[in-house]
């Protein structure tokens, strides 16, 4: 299974670049995983959130495939446990030639097309975190989850 992990717009912190950074040489012990930022819309005054949404889901949509599967990081998604999402993970990872695509949206959030093609909405907090702090979270949980999966002491539970 290959793993994609689409984002809306650059990172603006370097310390979020640099967490990012160290998960990502980890998880490459563990899985092919490819990162891609879309550049943000520019958006006017004019353009409501909803646009803006239905925008970034127009560019987004032309990076998925036929054969990929999309996880939308929502904060209206399903939580997990850090183990019941390894779990899950580990199901995915069974699923054969398909690739996952986890997608991280903008400040607003996804647009209606985006929410239709989703298999799955993760929410990774009740609470509320920016887009660029998802980020880092994200793999940082990613990386736990393929340590689970594999009983390597990283998780203590």
């Amino acid at each position: 299974m290959k793993i994609k992990l689409l984002m809306i717009g650059k990172t603006a912190f370097s310390y979020l670049e640099e967490g990012m950074e160290l998960y990502l040489k980890r998880l490459v012990h563990y899985t092919d995983l490819t990162l891609e930022i879309i550049p943000d819309v520019k958006r006017t005054a004019a353009t409501s959130p909803q646009k803006l949404k239905d925008l970034e889901a127009e560019a987004i949509l032309k990076k998925i495939g036929p054969r990929d599967v999309i996880v939308l990081l929502d904060e209206y998604g399903k939580t997990f446990s850090s183990l019941k999402f390894a779990a899950q993970v580990q199901k995915w990872m069974q699923t054969g030639d398909k690739n996952m695509v986890f997608i991280i949206g903008g400040a607003f959030g996804f647009g209606n097309a985006l929410h239709e093609k989703a298999l799955m909405k993760i929410s990774l907090s009740e609470m509320t975190f920016s887009h660029q702090m998802v980020r880092l979270i994200f793999l940082e949980q990613l990386y736990r989850a393929f340590t689970i999966i594999k009983n390597e002491p990283y998780h203590h539970k």
